[in-house]
């Protein structure tokens, strides 16, 4: 299986692809949608999701996965997160993508074991269940592969744990 993680945000939007063969976690390729300040909203958000589509093209996932949004207190970074967050759903559900979201904590719980996982803590389990060279910088390429380790991780728990039918071993 082969999961597109994304981390939103206006500025930055990290993106991993992390496939599953078994228990084997491989990252295919990762980055960063980067948008520039000086240009219109409206602008941004036409490439964050015009460059998520080209992802969804080229690699084809089977599930993409997005941090669900943490309201902070400054409001207005919460709303752009949302649209940046609202138009990389929109790529996936255009091409008919499966969506998952996950909490914050919901990652680090995934990746390090404890939901109060420092940024430091998560770039190097993420390099280690990966089998990277280098932690993955900027923090929104760790988070977004974070989150696609999240969903492999998320899916296979339900999968052991589903009520067998009856009959079938």
């Amino acid at each position: 299986m082969l999961v597109l993680g994304i981390d939103p945000g206006t500025a930055i939007t990290g993106f991993g692809l992390v496939a599953a063969q078994g228990r084997e976690l491989q990252a295919v390729s990762y980055g960063c949608i980067r948008t520039p300040s000086n240009i219109p909203m409206a602008e941004r958000l036409q490439r964050i999701y015009r460059d998520v589509s080209a992802l969804l093209e080229k690699y084809a996932p089977q599930v993409v996965a997005v941090e669900e949004l943490f309201f902070n207190k400054n409001t207005r970074t919460a709303l752009a997160v949302g649209q940046a967050r609202g138009v990389a759903i929109l790529a996936a559900a255009n091409r008919g993508v499966t969506v998952c979201e996950y909490t914050p904590l919901q990652v680090k719980q995934a990746v390090v074991g404890y939901g109060r996982a420092e940024k430091a803590q998560i770039q190097y389990m993420v390099r280690t269940l990966l089998s990277l060279a280098e932690e993955p910088k900027p923090d929104d390429v760790a988070d977004a592969l974070a989150i696609a380790v999240c969903c492999l991780h998320s899916r296979e728990w339900e999968k052991r744990t589903a009520p067998r039918e009856e009959g079938k071993n």
